[in-house]
């Protein structure tokens, strides 16, 4: 039950910073928060996190990234339901703070301000299609695999892996805001389309499906090097 907490709150923290950054940076484009601001507040958010309750739970805080360490051997297949549980609560409760806390302004509107969710199409940021979308989801997804395996290997320097993490999901959001506004995180995406209520949600099956296969094909890909560096 700890570990399950942990994972909630981890993935609480993830979504109300990543997510409430976007959403300021979209409705006060005077702050200058921009998208670098944003991509650096999901980084954060998983570094503080990581620190913070990672030695707990292992510091998931994201479904994909669970069934990424299944595949990769690392986290038994037996609780990866129950950890998928968690994350997805956590992110919704983070998603309903930021709901009320956005509704303070007289002029909200989750739908038509987005909300921070995740599109393709014409709610993709930049345009871009789906089929951009899938790769871009799936790609960054592998990486950030690799990224977390390797930074968490018993070869690893200690105690640093947060801060690893947290640039590498930082360097993932530079690269993919402008074509998704960056998944890789079902949970993520679950939250901020339940509360958009519209369009994001018939488009969250695509920000299940690419971060699952990605991150899966990220954890065995780490797995056959480090067998083979073994």
């Amino acid at each position: 039950m700890k570990r399950l907490v942990a994972e909630a709150l981890g993935t609480f923290v993830l979504v109300a910073g990543g997510c409430g950054s976007a959403m300021l940076s979209a409705a006060f484009p005077q702050l200058g928060i921009g998208f670098m601001g944003v991509a650096l507040a999901f980084g954060l958010s998983v570094l503080v996190m990581a620190y913070a309750v990672g030695h707990i739970s292992g510091g998931h805080f994201n479904p994909a990234v669970t069934l990424g360490l299944v595949a990769g051997g690392r986290f038994p297949a037996s609780q990866a339901i129950p950890y998928i549980i968690a994350q997805l609560a956590g992110g919704i409760v983070a998603g309903a703070v930021l709901y009320l806390i956005a509704s303070g302004k007289g002029d909200f509107s989750a739908a038509a301000s987005g909300f921070a969710a995740n599109g393709y199409g014409e709610h993709s940021p930049g345009g871009f299609s789906l089929q951009a979308g899938m790769l871009t989801e799936g790609v960054m997804t592998a990486i950030f695999l690799i990224a977390i395996m390797g930074a968490t290997s018993e070869r690893a320097p200690k105690g640093f892996a947060p801060i690893a993490i947290g640039l590498a999901l930082t360097l993932i959001h530079l690269i993919s805001i402008p074509v998704t506004n960056t998944s890789v995180n079902p949970a993520r995406s679950t939250a901020a389309a339940l509360f958009q209520g519209d369009w994001a949600i018939s488009q969250l099956w695509m920000f299940w499906l690419m971060p699952i296969i990605g991150a899966v094909i990220g954890g065995l890909i780490y797995r056959g090097l480090e067998e083979k560096a073994a």
